[in-house]
C-alpha cells in the first residue's frame, strides 16, 4: 500500500506527503475550529480558519525543510526529497558534510527559518487594518513557528538542535563520530524524559496533549537509537580490515591441466568453492573464468590448458589484506561484483571477500549472532538483508577520510 504521494517539486527537489500528513492536517483542523473563542466571534468561518492555518502551518514546515536542503545544495550535497509526515517534514540528503562547520549550516538552517518566519509573520500580524480573520491566523502561524524553531533547537538528535551538538562535538574532538554519539544519547535521554512526562501529564491530568508529547518522544527515541545503530556499524568498519573478512573459500588447480579434465574433475563437484585459480612451477598464473571456459568450443577443450583462459590477478579485481573493510564494501557495490580477490603483498592469492564474508565480520565485531544460512543466502543472492545499508555508510566513512 502506498504511504506517500508526489505531488511536485520545489527547485528541482521531489516534494512527497505521507499519509499520516493527513491526521495532523485533520486534528489542527478540527481544534482550532472548535476554538471557542473563534466559533463564538466567527462562527462557520472558524472551521476554515482552521483549515488555513493547518495548511500554512505545513507550509512553514515546508520553508524549514528546504532551508536544510538550500544550505546542503550549496555545498554540492543533491538532495533526493522533501517529505511531509505526522511528526513534520524531513529534508532525505544525499550525504553528510564534509566539515562540521559545514554540518552547522546545514542544521541551523531550518530553525532559522523558521525564525525567520516568526519575525516576518509577527510584523504581518500587526499592519493597521488588516481583516481580524487574517491578523489572527497570521498571528497564530507566528506564534507557531516561534515554538518550532525552539522546540527544533533540543540539543538531542534526530532534531535540528541534536545536529548542532553533533557538529559541535565534531568540531571540538576532530571525531564526527563522536558528535553522533554524544547527539544520539542526548536524543534517547530527552526521548525517554518527553515519553515520560506525556503518560504522566496524560494520566494524572487526564490531558490528551500527554499522549501527544509521548508520541513525540517515542519518535525521538526510535530515530535516535538508528543513528547509534548507524554509529556501531561505522564504528565495526572502522576498526576492520579485509583479512578480517575474508574467507579462503577458493581451490587452486593445475594451469596446465586441460579444460576437458577441469570440467569433469571439479565443475561437477557438488560442494564447489566460488572461485578457482591455476598455478604453475609455483607461481599463481591467475583466476580461471568459466564464462570465457563456455565461451571456447568444446571441442576445444582437449587441447587448450587452464593457463589459456586464466585471468592474471593484477588484471582483475582485487584488494589488498590490509585494505580498510569499507574500501571492499564500496568496490562489490560500484563494480557490481559477487566478490573480489585478495592478494598478499607478494601477489599471491590469500583468500575472497564477497557480502556474506563483510555481514559475518562485522556482526562478529559488534557481538551479533547470525545463522550460517543467513549468511549463506546472503553469499548465493549477492545481497544485503533489506535495511542494512552498509554500502552507503561505507561511502559516508570513505568521503570523511578524504575530506
Amino acid at each position: 500500500m502506498q504511504s506517500s504521494w508526489r505531488i511536485g517539486a520545489i527547485l528541482g527537489i521531489p516534494l512527497f506527503i505521507d499519509s499520516s500528513w493527513f491526521i495532523i492536517l485533520l486534528l489542527v483542523t478540527v481544534s482550532y475550529g472548535l476554538e471557542p473563542s473563534w466559533h463564538s466571534a466567527w462562527g462557520n468561518l472558524a472551521w476554515v480558519m482552521g483549515f488555513a492555518l493547518a495548511l500554512l502551518l505545513f507550509a512553514s514546515v515546508l520553508l524549514h525543510e528546504l532551508g536544510h536542503s538550500i544550505a546542503a545544495k550549496m555545498q554540492g550535497i543533491a538532495v533526493n526529497s522533501i517529505t511531509l509526515f505526522l511528526f513534520g517534514g524531513i529534508a532525505s540528503i544525499d550525504k553528510e558534510s564534509k566539515t562540521p562547520g559545514n554540518a552547522f549550516k546545514v542544521a541551523i538552517a531550518g530553525p532559522l527559518v523558521s525564525l525567520g518566519l516568526f519575525l516576518i509573520l509577527t510584523a504581518v500580524s500587526l499592519i493597521p487594518g488588516l481583516p481580524t480573520p487574517v491578523a489572527v491566523i497570521t498571528g497564530s502561524v507566528a506564534q507557531i513557528n516561534l515554538v518550532l524553531t525552539l522546540f527544533n533547537m533540543i540539543p538531542g538528535l534526530p532534531l535540528d538542535g541534536g545536529q548542532v551538538l553533533k557538529a559541535l562535538v565534531w568540531k571540538g574532538t576532530g571525531s564526527r563520530i563522536k558528535g553522533i554519539r554524544w547527539a544520539a544519547r542526548s536524543g534517547q535521554i530527552l526521548g525517554w524524559l518527553a515519553i515520560t512526562f506525556g503518560l504522566a501529564m496524560a494520566l494524572a491530568y487526564q490531558a490528551f496533549s500527554g499522549f501527544w508529547i509521548a508520541a513525540i518522544g517515542w519518535f525521538a527515541l526510535r530515530n535516535a537509537a538508528s543513528y547509534n545503530q548507524v554509529t556501531n556499524l561505522q564504528e565495526a568498519m572502522l576498526a576492520l580490515t579485509v583479512v578480517d573478512a575474508m574467507a579462503r573459500d577458493f581451490k587452486v588447480v593445475d594451469a596446465d591441466m586441460p579444460l576437458r579434465q577441469f570440467a569433469d574433475t571439479y565443475l561437477l563437484e557438488e560442494n564447489r568453492p566460488p572461485a578457482y585459480f591455476a598455478a604453475s612451477e609455483g607461481r599463481y598464473r591467475g583466476l580461471v573464468s568459466i564464462d570465457a571456459m563456455r565461451a571456447i568450443e568444446r571441442s576445444q577443450w582437449e587441447a587448450l590448458p587452464l593457463s589459456h583462459i586464466a585471468k592474471p590477478l593484477l588484471e582483475i579485481p582485487s584488494v589488498r589484506e590490509n585494505t580498510p573493510l569499507t574500501e571492499a564494501i564500496d568496490q562489490l557495490e560500484a563494480l557490481n561484483l559477487p566478490r573480489l580477490t585478495v592478494l598478499t603483498p607478494a601477489d599471491a592469492v590469500a583468500g575472497t571477500i564477497d557480502r556474506g564474508d563483510v555481514v559475518r565480520a562485522i556482526a562478529d565485531r559488534l557481538g551479533l549472532r547470525i545463522s550460517p544460512a543467513m549468511i549463506e543466502r546472503i553469499k548465493e543472492e549477492g545481497q544485503y538483508p533489506p535495511g542494512l545499508q552498509l554500502p552507503s555508510i561505507a561511502k559516508s566513512v570513505i568521503e570523511e577520510a578524504r575530506a
